[in-house]
């Protein structure tokens, strides 16, 4: 598979860049980290990573002056873009992790805590999970019903159009893992540490 577009991992100081990097070395795509603008403007797909707190995720991208930029290149010119985990977060409208922060708002939802059922669902929720399609899309493709991927996470994503989303996952009652409003898509869960169905995720991002 050859592909010419420019694909940019965002560094905004908050990501496994580099376990993205690995998982998509071998898939012959022109890859660079960078949290520099002008190299994300130049890109054509966006992946946005993220570990770690929203409120730490949102005022590291404000400090860069990447939230700008990302929301122009989105929203504007129509580049396609996915977030993972806490990258998939910051899309949203808002989030409440350590009080209210606005987010970007590219894909309309809040984020929230997740609220445990049972001392058995323990926050945060970390390791194998499936991820239940419930609306077919091209990230997917070639991508089995209730596959498991790999999950690191306290607080979920909840759109406001429940037409955008697409996997959701059981625990904690179920949550959105997979959302997408035309070129914006999202996954709650980590391709990059999901073996070859997460490898084979990526390469649908960067071919659909």
């Amino acid at each position: 598979m050859e592909v010419d577009d420019l694909i940019v991992i965002v560094d905004f100081g908050m990501g496994n860049l580099k376990s993205i990097q690995k998982a998509l070395a071998d898939l012959n795509v022109d890859v660079q980290i960078s949290g520099n603008p002008s190299m994300i403007e130049q890109s054509e797909r966006l992946i946005l990573p993220g570990v770690g707190a929203f409120t730490d995720g949102m005022r590291n991208l404000r400090s860069l002056g990447l939230d700008k930029t990302i929301c122009d290149l989105v929203l504007n010119k129509k580049r396609p873009i996915l977030g993972i985990c806490l990258g998939m977060q910051l899309l949203a409208t808002k989030g409440t992790e350590g009080g209210e922060t606005a987010g970007l708002d590219i894909l309309p939802g809040e984020v929230v805590r997740l609220e445990n059922g049972s001392a058995e669902e323990r926050i945060p929720h970390v390791g194998w999970n499936e991820v239940a399609i419930v609306r077919q899309a091209a990230l997917f493709a070639q991508i089995p019903d209730k596959s498991d991927f790999y999950f690191v996470h306290s607080y979920h994503l909840k759109p406001y159009d429940e037409r955008n989303i697409v996997g959701t996952t059981r625990y904690c009652g179920h949550f959105v893992s997979a959302i997408n409003s035309g070129n914006v898509w999202g996954v709650q869960f980590h391709p990059e540490k999901s073996g070859p169905l997460g490898k084979l995720l990526l390469k649908n991002f960067i071919t659909c």
